[in-house]
């Protein structure tokens, strides 16, 4: 059943979350195993995160992730969502790019963000403030500058093997993104999480501001969201729900934990403050049998008129999540196409 466009691209983002008890090389090494599995589900791309200093995500260095990822596929586009680039500077990412696109040509994506460390110690040990995000459109030009042989912020300076190579940039729209992806010419990653008016807001300035550029000539918008499928709606709202509660918990105690499984959280008894956050947390989810999330997805699409869907579903549930992804990749239209190679 193919409920959409077939020129709609669905991919994937997995952010390496830790099981309780599990240690953290688990997780990385579940990462890749999902990334070929995902690859044969027939989704477009597999995208991997940067977290410091987080109990429960174990996906810190996501360019060494993502050369593994790619090593263990053949033919997905692998990436990141993204590199944080006021963590870095821009000539090591793009060392660090170059080295990936030359050993795997046409297939990496360098999805970029303007995040900073959670707290002080985290940005102290990144050797960044609070302000560091702010000169992102200086280290972007930068960066994107090495790939060129056009950056002059540091005359003499090159890229190697970058310079020449062109792995396909991505700005994730937190804040201003939108702004800086169009500013470059670069494709927009953007979330419903960020609120859907302000996400409605963000997608038209970019296209309305766009600059057609070395890297696309046209705007190009991909939704990134939380997505589950299942036989039933509760056994969807179960795999999502750890997630939720890591979530709800990192706002009431101040740390993101490993994910527990989902009938010991319904078990448990909750303050009013930590079901506030839980139920805040399970908001601009998409959930449900194949045709509730079927038409959820065809509304979104509708409203904003996006050409891919970067989608996440963390749960503890590893076989639920696989079978989710299953499950989409036939509401998509992908999954007959298994073994027919990917698309451009």
């Amino acid at each position: 059943m193919n409920v959409f466009s077939p020129q709609v691209r669905f991919s994937v983002l997995d952010r390496s979350l830790t099981l309780r008890g599990e240690h953290p090389a688990s997780a990385l090494r579940h990462a890749v195993a999902f990334a070929r599995e995902v690859e044969r589900l027939g989704y477009h791309r597999f995208w991997v995160a940067e977290h410091h200093s987080v109990p429960g995500v174990a996906g810190s260095a996501p360019t060494v992730l993502a050369a593994a990822v790619a090593a263990a596929t053949e033919r997905i586009r692998v990436g990141t969502g993204g590199v944080m680039l006021p963590n870095h500077q821009p000539l090591v990412v793009a060392e660090q790019f170059g080295v990936l696109e030359a050993l795997y040509p046409g297939r990496i994506d360098m999805g970029l963000g303007r995040s900073v460390g959670f707290t002080d110690g985290i940005r102290a040990a990144l050797g960044r403030g609070k302000d560091a995000a702010e000169d992102f459109p200086e280290r972007l030009a930068e960066l994107l500058g090495y790939f060129l042989g056009t950056q002059d912020a540091h005359p003499g300076v090159h890229a190697r093997p970058a310079e020449g190579l062109r792995p396909a940039p991505f700005v994730l729209a937190t804040g201003a993104g939108a702004d800086h992806a169009a500013a470059v010419g670069v494709p927009l990653v953007v979330a419903a999480a960020i609120g859907e008016e302000r996400m409605l807001r963000a997608i038209e300035r970019y296209r309305t501001t766009f600059r057609p550029s070395t890297w696309s000539a046209r705007p190009y918008v991909v939704l990134a969201g939380t997505v589950a499928v299942a036989d039933t709606a509760e056994a969807a709202e179960d795999l999502l729900l750890p997630e939720a509660w890591a979530a709800a918990y990192s706002r009431t105690r101040g740390t993101f934990p490993p994910l527990i499984p989902a009938e010991e959280i319904r078990a448990a008894a909750l303050t009013a403050r930590e079901r506030e956050h839980l139920d805040a947390a399970r908001r601009d989810r998409i959930a449900g049998t194949a045709e509730t999330v079927a038409a959820d997805l065809a509304a979104l699409f509708a409203r904003t008129d996006a050409d891919e869907f970067l989608v996440t579903t963390s749960s503890h549930d590893r076989a639920g999540r696989v079978d989710s992804a299953r499950r989409l990749a036939e509401l998509a239209g992908i999954a007959p196409r298994i073994g027919a190679g990917a698309r451009g």
